[in-house]
């Protein structure tokens, strides 16, 4: 069976976070809180808040017996008496540096379904994405969207305010097999590997036709979700300042993979033919590198990165 039992209440924490983030100039949530999550980030008060909500919400749905977030250095338990068959691990407000100049902000999750029986142990959770039953994200940006696969493809459900429901607006999204757009973080570029600068020198100055267009909004969840409306490629690489990126693997780099190669792309580490999907975690924020998009695109980049 799919993790849609363990998406469920997923949903109310959506648009509990949705309706935070539409009023956090007004209820004075922009800013820090003061303390940092288990990355080293900043944490800002809505971080806070969302990680709340959903920690609550699926506590208390009977459908989880563990829980991963970015906002928790350790594995969140479910008591025995509310446990589920499912691990749910989700980054609650990705993007939080952009919450205070208001650009498009979400969350991201994926589901795992528990293989193990006893006692629940950090070791349950340390699953590769191939084994993901559900993921999604939901961006807060012009409008709310929550974007889901449980295996068979991708649907997007738009928040409609006034009957506070998600209704379904796109169904089988699919990735184009190619695309104009590419997104990274040039300002890294010297870091890069000079195969991976060479990629990039070309596209802005292609040999035929015309150049590539840049877009980098820093929000992955935007990011990612532009990428798979229009085609093209996303990418955090690996670079010499950081061996393996910046992007968390359980909870950033897997449900975004899985949901890109479900809508007919593909997601690598650029590591030989790795598929993100493939890589076994050590440990809970594991980072990992990932180039995500279009497949021709991204044969394109391994191309020039296995040269």
């Amino acid at each position: 069976s799919s993790g849609i039992n363990a998406e469920w209440p997923l949903r109310p924490g959506c648009k509990a976070t949705e309706a935070a983030v539409r009023k956090a100039g007004i209820a004075q949530l922009y800013g820090i809180a003061g303390d940092t999550n288990s990355t080293g980030d900043e944490q800002k008060k809505l971080d806070v808040l969302a990680n709340e909500l959903f920690v609550n919400l699926l506590k208390s749905s009977y459908q989880t017996c563990a829980m991963v977030s970015e906002e928790n250095e350790k594995m969140i338990e479910v008591p025995v008496a509310k446990h589920g068959r499912y691990i749910v691990c989700f980054d609650p407000l990705d993007g939080s540096s952009n919450i205070d100049c208001l650009v498009s902000i979400g969350s991201i999750f994926g589901i795992y379904k528990r293989e193990s029986d006893g006692p629940v142990s950090t070791e349950d959770c340390l699953l590769p994405g191939n084994k993901l039953v559900a993921a999604g994200y939901c961006v807060f940006g012009t409008a709310c969207m929550m974007v889901l696969s449980t295996g068979n493809g991708v649907n997007g459900f738009t928040l409609d305010p006034s009957i506070g429901e998600f209704i379904l607006t796109a169904s089988n999204m699919t990735i184009p097999s190619k695309g104009k757009i590419y997104s990274t973080n040039e300002g890294n570029a010297q870091y890069l590997d000079e195969k991976l600068q060479k990629y990039l020198y070309d596209c802005k100055f292609p040999k035929a036709g015309k150049p590539k267009a840049a877009r980098y909004v820093g929000s992955m969840v935007a990011d990612v979700h532009r990428t798979i409306c229009y085609g093209g490629v996303f990418m955090y690489p690996a670079n010499s300042t950081a061996a393996n990126g910046k992007l968390r693997l359980l909870y950033e780099c897997n449900p975004m993979s899985y949901i890109v190669e479900q809508a007919g792309g593909k997601a690598v580490t650029g590591r030989g033919q790795e598929r993100v999907l493939d890589v076994v975690p050590t440990k809970l924020h594991e980072r990992c590198p990932i180039f995500l998009g279009s497949s021709e695109d991204i044969d394109v980049i391994l191309s020039y990165l296995n040269e």
